[in-house]
């Protein structure tokens, strides 16, 4: 072969072994790697199913998935998604536990929301669980079914009726309140008595030591004994001329002072008194009254209001005592 046609036999080749050795690179990787696959292919799971009948409105239906496959574990499996997974189903939660032998279980909780007119056919739905290694366990569809809560129509005979009657609540023993309430009212009883006899008591012994109090309580006597005779009292005298009650009043003033009082001496009572100053104007018209009543009778001397100073005296000793 002549030289030039040797040299452009030899560069050919070389041309196409630079072509093919990227190809033949990449079939030598395939090779080494072994067998190259799209995807793997889905692993059936292993699945403890719940009980497919005998179900009504409430009740929740258990199902619990093995996480291995081939009999090694996942690792990490992303859970289902939460809420209802159509008309019957609401899915709870997942959680996983881990049995005796070691092994791990994802724990599925569906319950029957919906109650049906007659038994129905249901079904947990179908799952793919994926784990982090890239592996997806496939869970079937599990068919179960659930009942009516009542049947629609009953047997209305003997107490299988249509509605039950009203349960009669169980009666309460009421004695033990009766007897708290006997010990309350007599209680409250003795505490009313307490106190009206302490107010009696502290009015009588006001009416035996104090001088106003007496001579208050001696003109309401001068006064149910006048209305008793026909307005007169016991010397024919009526309502402030009764020289009695005059008396009364003298007596009294003259107790609180601690010596005979007149119309001069009225600074000392207000001294011994001070409580009596806010009266001192109808002392001063009583005084005056008093004299005209014993020493220069006039008839305006009846129409002084005599019970109402000594009420209003009696009142100001009370308010000084307490």
């Amino acid at each position: 072969m002549r030289p030039r046609a040797l040299l452009h036999a030899i560069g050919g080749r070389l041309c196409q072994a630079t072509r093919c050795a990227p190809m033949v690179a990449l079939l030598g990787v395939g090779y080494a790697g072994g067998p190259v696959t799209a995807a793997a292919a889905p692993v059936i799971a292993t699945v403890d199913e719940p009980r497919a009948f005998g179900h009504v409105l409430g009740d929740v239906l258990t199902q619990r998935v093995l996480l291995q496959a081939n009999g090694a574990d996942l690792g990490s499996v992303s859970p289902p998604s939460v809420g209802r997974t159509g008309l019957w189903l609401e899915r709870r939660p997942a959680s996983v536990e881990t049995d005796a032998n070691g092994r791990r279980w994802m724990v599925i909780d569906y319950q029957i929301v919906n109650a049906p007119q007659t038994l129905t056919r249901i079904a947990l739905p179908a799952l793919t669980l994926g784990a982090a290694n890239g592996t997806q366990l496939q869970v079937a569809e599990w068919p179960a079914s659930v009942g009516p809560l009542t049947p629609a129509d009953v047997f209305g005979d003997g107490d299988l009726q249509p509605m039950r009657p009203d349960r009669m609540a169980p009666p309460v023993d009421t004695d033990g309140l009766y007897r708290r309430l006997g010990w309350s009212l007599g209680l409250l009883f003795a505490t009313l008595a307490a106190w009206a006899g302490w107010w009696c008591w502290r009015n009588w012994r006001e009416a035996q030591r104090l001088p106003f109090a007496r001579a208050w309580r001696q003109l309401r006597q001068m006064r149910r004994f006048e209305r008793a005779n026909g307005g007169r009292g016991a010397g024919g005298a009526q309502g402030a001329a009764s020289p009695d009650a005059w008396f009364c009043m003298h007596r009294a003033l003259n107790e609180t002072a601690g010596e005979v009082v007149h119309a001069g001496s009225l600074a000392g009572l207000i001294a011994r008194a001070p409580y009596l100053q806010p009266l001192r104007a109808q002392l001063d018209h009583f005084y005056r009254m008093s004299a005209e009543r014993f020493f220069k009778p006039t008839p305006g001397a009846a129409d002084f209001p005599l019970e109402a100073l000594c009420r209003a005296l009696y009142q100001a000793e009370r308010r000084h005592q307490r």
